[in-house]
């Protein structure tokens, strides 16, 4: 029986962040998945390290040491991150979750008027994103597809979409810390 070796994907270019993500995205994974428990979330720590790697202008400069020793640092402090975020959340009480899961109908005038408050105060930073960004947010979050299926739909690569989901997620969020 012949054991099978995984590779990166093939990058569909040759630009330096190509071959950097084909060098080195399996070997971060690693590293990132011994600290987090969800593949998912490792994937998308990944996919944050590989951002701040397209936005660093210098690191083409590095050596392939430095390099690798810029992205191990940046996944680091992405996972030091994700477990502040993962211990921040806060706990809910049984009466909060009892009143969240209430319908519409359920709830009373006050409720109501805060809800739509909250959605429209939504509705209104969503429209500050720009269009390729709404729509990847619309498929995943109003119609409920899996990151696979938005790739089939919109003929793009599962790591695109992931990455566009990924950016589409941190401008709304700074829209609302900035707001």
């Amino acid at each position: 029986m012949q054991q099978r070796q995984r590779q990166a994907p093939v990058p569909l270019d040759d630009s330096p962040i190509a071959r950097l993500y084909q060098q080195h995205a399996l070997s971060l994974m690693s590293y990132v998945r011994r600290h987090v428990s969800s593949r998912e979330d490792a994937e998308d720590i990944v996919l944050e390290v590989f951002l701040a790697a397209l936005e660093q202008k210098g690191l083409g400069q590095l050596s392939e040491p430095e390099q690798l020793a810029w992205l191990r640092g940046v996944a680091h402090h992405k996972c030091v991150d994700y477990h502040r975020r993962s211990t921040r959340r806060r706990a809910v009480s049984l009466e909060e979750a009892d009143e969240a899961l209430l319908t519409d109908e359920e709830r009373g005038p006050d409720q109501l008027a805060l809800r739509c408050e909250e959605d429209a105060l939504l509705r209104e930073r969503f429209t500050q994103l720009p269009d390729h960004y709404q729509t990847i947010l619309l498929l995943r979050f109003a119609r409920g597809l899996r990151c696979t299926e938005i790739a089939r739909h919109l003929n793009k690569s599962d790591g695109a979409v992931r990455m566009l989901l990924s950016r589409a997620l941190n401008i709304l969020r700074e829209i609302y810390t900035t707001s």
